[in-house]
């Protein structure tokens, strides 16, 4: 064993376990138990180790040994890709789709949770060469903490409030609150509406949010959520029992109509909150020069 024996190993284990922590499989299913897992994990391992030899490469003048993170930047890419196309494969049997925004946005993350774990085991392993192991251990739980807080984005319920609104028809016309949904012609689907369906309104806090709740990406992802939590009263061949998201264009408001298995109005808020908001549907149109220009003249 040389010197630096101690620290590659050091940052590889902190880097694996840094990817073993950002790794969680929630009410969503995803990453699949347990080959969905191993893969992930494993591709954690080879990001850490790529970190750890960073620092002894380069203090051994090895520099050309560095370019390696050209070739990891490239399949590490391919995770983004590998994660795109299984997600675009299975989401055609779904009952409620997750709609291609929300597709990205979780092969976004994988990708970018790996480049968290080279910096994680680069830094752990710098530390342990520079000062000595109860300081690197310190750096390493500061790392791990912050990749915790970066891979945790905003939620719904931070940028609208969620309001529950009962169901009506006005003639064949289905309306949340004073949003209309859709047609409903067949008594007996209106029946079913009324008894298993739930109807909520989103308002938003800012003009910011009006634009990023009215991302169709973004509805698409509140449907999945609600109906991959609560479950879902319809099967294929049903149009009429599909779960729908309308916009109030006056306001901005969203008009939520979904049919949930577990009819429970408090758990179907809190679900609809905890949805995450998709970064290609973040839209700030006060940031625009010519938003703060009028608002200046004014």
């Amino acid at each position: 064993m040389n010197e630096y024996t101690y620290p590659i190993i050091f940052g590889v284990i902190i880097g694996t376990l840094s990817r073993v922590l950002m790794l969680k499989t929630d009410y969503r299913q995803y990453p699949t138990y347990l080959h969905g897992k191993i893969i992930h994990v494993s591709l954690g391992f080879i990001a850490s180790s790529l970190g750890a030899l960073i620092i002894p490469a380069i203090m051994e003048k090895n520099y050309t040994a560095v370019t390696i993170l050209t070739v990891a930047a490239t399949q590490f890419r391919e995770v983004r890709n590998m994660e795109r196309n299984t997600l675009n494969e299975v989401d055609d049997f779904e009952l409620v789709s997750r709609g291609k925004t929300y597709i990205e946005g979780i092969a976004i993350s994988f990708e970018s949770r790996n480049y968290l774990v080279i910096i994680t085991a680069f830094i752990g392993t710098l530390v342990y060469i520079l000062t000595n192991p109860y300081i690197a251990v310190i750096a390493a739980v500061i790392c791990v903490i912050v990749s915790r807080v970066l891979m945790s984005g905003s939620t719904l319920k931070d940028i609208v409030d969620i309001e529950y609104k009962e169901l009506y028809f006005e003639g064949a016309g289905l309306y949340v609150d004073n949003i209309y949904i859709m047609n409903i012609g067949l008594p007996e689907r209106q029946e079913e509406i009324k008894k298993y369906g739930m109807g909520f309104v989103l308002t938003p806090k800012n003009m910011n949010t009006i634009n990023t709740v009215a991302n169709l990406g973004q509805r698409q992802a509140i449907l999945h959520d609600v109906s991959i939590a609560l479950g879902v009263f319809r099967d294929s061949g049903t149009p009429a029992l599909t779960p729908l998201i309308k916009r109030d264009l006056d306001d901005g408001r969203i008009g939520v109509f979904v049919l949930p298995q577990v009819r429970d109005v408090e758990k179907a808020r809190e679900v609809i909150g905890a949805v995450p908001v998709l970064e290609s549907a973040i839209r700030l149109p006060s940031q625009s020069r010519t938003h703060n220009k009028e608002v200046h003249d004014k």
